[in-house]
């Protein structure tokens, strides 16, 4: 496992936290992948090195063939010799951010290596392991989850999305479910009720921010700030805590400095919360 600088991946005593990737690799095929980039430049000859890979799946690798699939540096790897990290070491509680270099619930990863990694969350009770997928509809496979994950999917804005994030969400038993809304590409239209039933969250977080530059010459793209207070008055009304990246400091620096600073805890940080169940 190494440590980490993405700020809402906190260690339960509220220090910065780790990665862990027993699991590479992604066939979702989003186009402002950070982790595909990686896997094809720095990290690209130690992944090739490895020949665990998923077993082909004829739905979707038909186009690659199997020399394909062998150097394809992102194409799903299982590290055998990183699925027992979490069990190593002191046993003081860390915040994991699991396969941040791939999709623990994506296309193309076997049940199996998914459950491998469940079974570590489950034997690790002290960790705290934050789970994100862009492919909610498999979240029900492996429900319920064990109290010690936080599990999470990413939506750009796009309505569709939404609405499966949502729908997946609320149908699986998690102790922390939450939308990561990064990067936020377009408007979401989002209201309170939308959020809650019967009074109760149907969430437990949302973090919003930018899309990461790929290279180093391309601009960031900022949402606007409209977007990010409808969202964030939202998730107000709805009793939700808002973890702003410092990424959006950019965009929302600008914002008028008056009394409705929706974005700010006080007049220089961002609002960095985290659930109320920790």
């Amino acid at each position: 496992m190494n440590r980490t600088s993405i700020e809402w991946v906190k260690n339960p005593d509220g220090t910065q936290g780790y990665t862990w990737n027993p699991i590479t690799g992604c066939l979702n095929g989003c186009e402002y992948c950070y982790a595909r980039k990686l896997a094809n430049t720095r990290l690209k000859e130690r992944y090739l090195a490895n020949d665990n890979v998923a077993e082909p799946d004829e739905r979707i690798d038909f186009d690659m063939g199997a020399n394909g699939i062998f150097t394809n540096p992102f194409y799903p790897r299982f590290w055998e010799d990183k699925i027992g990290e979490p069990l190593r070491g002191n046993r003081l509680g860390k915040g994991i951010f699991t396969c941040n270099m791939s999709d623990l619930f994506g296309i193309g990863i076997p049940e199996e290596w998914t459950n491998k990694v469940l079974n570590i969350a489950s034997l690790t009770p002290e960790n705290r392991f934050y789970l994100l997928t862009k492919q909610p509809q498999n979240l029900t496979k492996f429900s319920p989850f064990p109290d010690n994950c936080w599990v999470g999917v990413t939506t750009t804005g796009e309505q569709q999305m939404w609405n499966k994030a949502m729908f997946g969400l609320g149908q699986i038993q998690a102790k922390v479910k939450f939308l990561s809304l990064e990067p936020l590409l377009e408007h979401q239209a989002i209201y309170p009720s939308w959020l809650t039933l019967l009074g109760r969250p149907l969430i437990q977080w949302v973090i919003i921010g930018q899309k990461t530059p790929i290279v180093a010459y391309e601009k960031p793209y900022w949402p606007k700030i409209e977007w990010v207070k409808e969202i964030v008055e939202a998730c107000d009304k709805a009793g939700i805590p808002v973890f702003l990246k410092q990424n959006l400091w950019d965009c929302l620096y600008t914002y008028a400095w008056d009394d409705d600073i929706f974005w700010a805890t006080d007049k220089a940080k961002l609002r960095q919360e985290l659930p109320n169940r920790c």
